[in-house]
């Protein structure tokens, strides 16, 4: 029973992150394991990508990162960068992201979710300009000085149209 609702909360906290959004050009989230093929591992040299059309360059655009993370997760942070690739070849954006998963003081776990598992959804490129059409990249890389870590289950990109006072 146990894992039916551990199934149960992943699947409605996935649904939650996918909710229709008029604002949204993209999103898209990967599982995570190991090279062993452990679950909910970051591994070092496992550097997902994503790539998404940007079809009307005129409007201002929001970057988030996803993070999915069970409550076994060791630390209260995490290190990720992100470099962002436009249709040409060219890096737009290199940044290294310090995530707060918990908070720092108590060890409470941050962002949405219930029981174990957690999902956050951080603002990395506020009101991000992209100047033509075409296919952009975005590529994420675990830096927490661990080749291996355990407890990261997914990662993800969402790009929505940036909204004023939102």
């Amino acid at each position: 029973m146990h894992s039916f609702l551990r199934g149960f909360v992943v699947l409605a906290s996935g649904l939650l992150l996918t909710a229709c959004d008029p604002a949204e050009v993209y999103e898209k989230n990967l599982d995570l394991t190991s090279p062993a093929g452990d679950p909910y591992v970051w591994a070092v040299q496992n550097k997902p990508t994503f790539e998404f059309e940007i079809t009307d360059p005129a409007p201002l655009y929001d970057v988030f990162l996803n993070v999915r993370n069970t409550a076994d997760y060791s630390y209260y942070n995490l290190y990720a960068r992100m470099t962002l690739t436009g249709p040409d070849g060219r890096v737009i954006s290199r940044k290294l992201h310090d995530m707060n998963l918990m908070d720092p003081k108590t060890g409470e776990p941050l962002g949405n979710g219930s029981g174990d598992i957690f999902d956050h959804r951080i603002l990395a490129l506020p009101s991000q300009e992209f100047s033509q059409t075409g296919t952009y990249r975005i590529q994420l890389e675990q830096y927490m000085r661990q080749d291996q870590l355990p407890g990261i289950m997914a990662v993800g990109v969402r790009v929505a149209r940036h909204e004023a006072g939102k």
